[in-house]
């Protein structure tokens, strides 16, 4: 008998990841964080794109093993945290790559009843690359990198991915980019990352994907766009607050044997959590920006017929959007305004004011064009 073959370390790894043993997968995967980190911390170290694809190969059928929702939950965040025990861009986005090269591949396999735990590894990825990205700051190089990638892999109409991993990959985009970004990325930022949509949508032949990245991305652009007037009322209230606590201290100040104070209120710290997860998850947009350049794409000599009808509406609900945000920038004036002079009033008093402007506004907008004000000839 010839001497025993050695495999290399990542099918030896794979195959325990998808062995039938709970125990052995759990061993695989805390064993495969710490190859990670040792091999990509030497020199000589770092993965090749096939060694990637084997390890991706073995995490997939661990996860198709895992069948309790709750331990599938707690397995696909620790599998999407590895991307971040890469050390560098290039070996993150190779690591990402061969994530979605494999869901591609195996897609077609996947019975209905493993489905959504599937949905929900793409979608913890996808938030850990966008994770990744925050780390270095929005760094537009990388970012820019990251987009090529996903457009590679996703969304171009040479990419191998079925219509389900699309279809999952342009629901989630803006989702898990607002859970992450909303509170740092500008809407000069957000334009960019979304124009592989703008470009894609212009071009496709496949309607469904057409669609799906007009419904996804642009209407649910144009769907949130209210919420902005929500956020700027939130944050009035907090200036508001704080205006009182520094002008009144001591009345903020627990009366002597009073409970209220003396210790952490449970509720209140869940309120605190669900502020974090909700508070300010809508990303912001220049509409006028992102109608240019949906126009531009839309425009060209070689759009399809359908794709520039579709788009050409979306076009028309942004440039209404961005027409209202002037009347808005003077809005928010004459909030500034009530807040200089109105420090002594109520806070309902403050709002019957605001209330009163927004509908000045509102009716100054709704005058028809070549009506003459009073004393007009």
């Amino acid at each position: 008998m010839g001497p025993r073959v050695q495999l290399p370390p990542e099918i030896q790894l794979a195959q325990r990841l998808a062995g039938n043993e709970q125990v052995t997968r759990d061993r695989a995967v805390r064993k495969l964080r710490k190859y990670i980190v040792a091999r990509t911390q030497r020199a000589e170290g770092g993965f090749t794109h096939d060694e990637l694809l084997k390890v991706w190969k073995g995490l997939f059928y661990c996860m198709w093993m895992q069948d309790k929702p709750l331990l599938q939950e707690e397995l696909g965040r620790t599998i999407s945290q590895l991307v971040h025990t890469f050390q560098t861009t290039e070996a993150q986005h190779l690591f990402l790559r061969a994530f979605w090269q494999t869901m591609n591949r195996e897609w077609t396999g996947i019975d209905r009843l493993r489905l959504d735990k599937f949905y929900m590894l793409m979608r913890m990825v996808l938030h850990e690359s966008w994770m990744a990205l925050k780390t270095r700051g929005w760094e537009e190089r990388q970012t820019e990198q990251l987009l090529e990638l996903l457009t590679t892999e996703i969304l171009h109409p040479d990419s191998q991915a079925p219509s389900g991993v699309r279809s999952h990959f342009i629901e989630i985009f803006l989702e898990e980019l607002a859970r992450v970004g909303a509170h740092e990325l500008t809407a000069e930022q957000n334009l960019r990352l979304i124009d592989p949509f703008c470009r894609i949508a212009a071009r496709t032949q496949d309607s469904l994907v057409l669609h799906n990245i007009t419904r996804g991305i642009f209407e649910t652009i144009v769907e949130q766009a209210p919420l902005a007037i929500e956020e700027l009322m939130n944050e009035l209230d907090v200036q508001e607050e704080e205006e009182g606590e520094e002008q009144d201290v001591p009345s903020r100040k627990p009366p002597k044997g009073s409970v209220c104070g003396t210790g952490p209120d449970p509720g209140a710290e869940q309120s605190d959590d669900d502020d974090e997860d909700n508070a300010g998850s809508v990303l912001q947009f220049d509409y006028e920006a992102v109608a240019s350049r949906l126009f531009e794409m839309a425009s060209h000599q070689d759009t399809p017929p359908p794709n520039r009808k579709r788009l050409y509406k979306v076009i028309r609900k942004l440039q209404g959007l961005a027409e209202g945000e002037h009347g808005a920038a003077q809005l928010r004036q004459d909030i500034v305004l009530l807040g200089v002079d109105g420090a002594t009033r109520s806070p309902a008093e403050r709002g019957q004011e605001f209330a009163e402007a927004s509908s000045l506004k509102m009716t100054s907008q709704r005058k028809p064009t070549g009506v003459r004000g009073e004393g007009g000839a």
